[in-house]
């Protein structure tokens, strides 16, 4: 690979994914967590907290498919 894509521009590609990801668990740990008496969740509280939480996701995301871009390309 001549020019390979660097971290930053993976993740901001990756962000939208991983935020959603943050979303969805996030979400049902709010559902599991009625079962010990706390409030239930909503989807939008979710949204709104994995909105920051995506950021680190998404950045650890775009590491691991650098990694495995490098790891193709035999480097």
């Amino acid at each position: 690979m001549q020019n390979p894509w660097p971290v930053w521009k993976l993740a901001l590609l990756l962000y939208v994914f991983a935020a959603g990801a943050v979303a969805i668990n996030l979400f049902m740990l709010g559902l599991l967590m009625q079962a010990v008496g706390f409030a239930a969740l909503s989807p939008v509280a979710a949204l709104l907290i994995a909105a920051p939480l995506g950021i680190p996701a998404s950045w650890a995301a775009a590491r691991w498919v650098r990694a495995l871009l490098a790891q193709a390309d035999g480097a």
